[in-house]
């Protein structure tokens, strides 16, 4: 059996105002708090619960035992194992350059945790078990079972370079 069967737990619970994109999967025993969209192919695991005002964007895939507290974003195509919990208003990224149309969707392994504000750029991998403190800004990959805190934002280069940047970017082949 796998997870998208039914078993012999209680269905999916769905709040107010919750809207579910085309093909969306949502494991046995989920529960959808209010005011949340969940964008097109995005599959949720069982035993997941997703707070109200979440964001979840297409082709997304949360594990099983996942916690998403209020007003978290899930970008499009990120993925997040089985047992991750993120806090209040954190963000996962996906575009490098925006708006490149490439994306470098987030992943987060097993066991993880994300603090409260959180804004983790595209591209970054969280190890797992590892944490990642409030109000951190995750400009690279956090190794398994370590724990990640702090804003690195920093001058890094002015805007001409930015699109010069971006440019080279969108003519490369994928």
């Amino acid at each position: 059996m796998n997870q998208w069967e039914p078993k012999l737990r209680q269905p999916a619970k769905r709040g107010r105002g919750v809207i579910l994109g085309k093909d969306v999967l949502l494991g046995t025993g989920v529960t959808v708090w209010n005011y949340v969209v969940i964008g097109d192919g995005s599959k949720i695991g069982y035993d997941t619960v997703i707070g109200s005002f979440c964001d979840i964007g297409k082709k997304a895939i949360i594990g099983n035992r996942c916690t998403l507290q209020a007003h978290v974003t899930i970008s499009n195509e990120c993925v997040l194992e089985d047992d991750v919990f993120i806090a209040p208003n954190s963000s996962l990224l996906n575009d490098k350059y925006p708006v490149s149309g490439r994306l470098s969707p987030v992943t987060i392994r097993s066991g993880a945790v994300i603090g409260g504000g959180v804004t983790i750029l595209p591209g970054v991998t969280i190890g797992k078990c590892a944490i990642v403190g409030g109000g951190a800004v995750v400009a690279a990959d956090v190794p398994d079972e370590t724990v990640h805190v702090g804003v690195p934002s920093r001058d890094l280069m002015d805007l001409k370079t930015y699109l010069e940047k971006r440019r080279q970017f969108l003519a490369q082949k994928k």
